[in-house]
């Protein structure tokens, strides 16, 4: 096989994709399995969004899309008030934001996405996205959700997952520092066996192979408010992301393909990902870590491992096993993925290095989280605003029309 690492075997070729899809999967599986949709079409739509990625990108970007952790928060809110089919719709919508975002880049360049955007809003909505629904975490982590398991046995498993995750995500080196969340949720499955709190008869009534779980989706203008605002912070980030793999791979992306181009496959991903009933896509950033551990470069490994997540999709037994594990498992790791989201958001605000206390910024911070975690709603009916989507809509207002501060104030 001839390409521009040069001369590539198979066997290295499978190896490399497979280790790819490895590093990626704890954290791909992991958001179906925090919100309610199915695992194995995430696999399914994880590769189907990878391929159409790299189509669209012309095989320039040693990427893997999967699963989008940004989503979490507010997919679990969608699907506890519209359902899941009308949530798929919504995400359907989220990802053709991208998409105008796109073509808005190529036209006019990416100045005016950072005046719409800049940190004192992007940050704080970020926050709101991570702490929003922190208490569905600890609901989860506590056992409250759990008909099986009690207070104290879901504390114990909480917290040895999460510690164990802490630990590999510090102290870990080489590929385990890249796997924390899989060793965190391994731990907790492994003493949940001992507990004897797994009930495996989903696995055993599973056939080893068999069609996953597809859902279409349905739009419902409620739904759709919801969730486009949503996908400013990922799409914002997706800029960091390209210039983090061309660090790694001494190659500027942001020129060739192009921003647009990446924003555009990563839009297209995420579409064709709800079409299917699967979470949006994101590029991984656990994947660039593999990159540059490994020095793996080459794009088409990245395909490997789409193709990969698209066969063991339809292994019925797996999808099956990964829903046996404890929803205090899950709980656990959730208390520091939901902060850890938060934390990006201020150092957003920490990177840009303007000073909170200043009456415009202090406004605007201000009301983007209270407004979004406290709860605040604004209409009723198929036309309600609140959470992510009135705290974006209100921050882009503020920052729109408060005058600038001046300089000395």
């Amino acid at each position: 096989m001839t390409n521009s690492a040069g001369q590539e075997s198979w066997p290295k070729m499978l190896l490399t994709g497979a280790q790819m899809l490895f590093v990626a999967f704890g954290a791909l599986v992991l958001v179906p399995l925090l919100t309610g949709l199915d695992p194995s079409v995430a696999l399914f739509t994880a590769g189907i969004g990878t391929l159409v990625f790299h189509g669209v990108t012309k095989q320039t970007v040693p990427v893997f899309l999967a699963s989008s952790f940004a989503f979490i928060a507010p997919i679990q809110g969608s699907i506890a008030s519209f359902g899941v089919s009308a949530t798929l719709g919504g995400l359907m919508a989220a990802g053709l934001v991208y998409v105008a975002i796109s073509q808005a880049v190529r036209l006019k360049g990416t100045a005016w996405l950072h005046r719409l955007l800049p940190a004192v809003v992007v940050g704080p909505v970020i926050m709101v996205i991570g702490l929003a629904l922190a208490p569905v975490a600890v609901s989860m982590a506590t056992g409250e959700i759990s008909d099986n398991i009690s207070y104290g046995q879901a504390i114990f498993l909480s917290m040895a997952s999460l510690l164990v995750t802490l630990l590999l995500a510090v102290l870990g080196r080489g590929l385990l520092r890249l796997v924390p969340i899989m060793g965190g949720i391994a731990t907790g499955y492994a003493l949940a066996l001992i507990m004897g709190v797994v009930d495996f008869t989903p696995v055993r009534e599973a056939a080893w192979l068999s069609i996953p779980n597809f859902t279409a989706p349905s739009f419902h203008w409620a739904a759709i408010l919801f969730m486009i605002p949503v996908a400013i912070a990922p799409a914002v980030e997706h800029i960091g992301d390209m210039v983090a793999i061309g660090s790694v791979t001494r190659k500027n992306y942001l020129e060739k393909p192009g921003l647009h181009r990446t924003l555009l496959g990563d839009g297209l991903a995420t579409t064709a990902a709800a079409l299917f009933g699967g979470p949006p896509n994101t590029t991984y950033s656990e994947v660039t870590g593999a990159v540059t551990l490994t020095k793996a470069f080459n794009p088409k490994y990245m395909i490997v491992a789409a193709v990969i997540a698209i066969i063991l999709a339809f292994v019925g037994k797996l999808g099956a096993l990964l829903q046996t594990i404890p929803g205090p498992v899950m709980g656990g790791i959730m208390t520091l993925l939901f902060g850890s989201i938060a934390v990006v958001g201020m150092n957003t605000l920490v990177r840009a290095g303007q000073s909170l206390t200043a009456a415009r910024n202090l406004v605007v911070v201000s009301l983007i989280l209270v407004f979004g975690i406290g709860g605040m709603q604004f209409g009723g009916g198929q036309f309600t605003l609140q959470g992510v989507s009135l705290a974006a809509l209100v921050g882009i207002a503020l920052n729109w029309l408060l005058p600038a501060e001046k300089e000395g104030e």
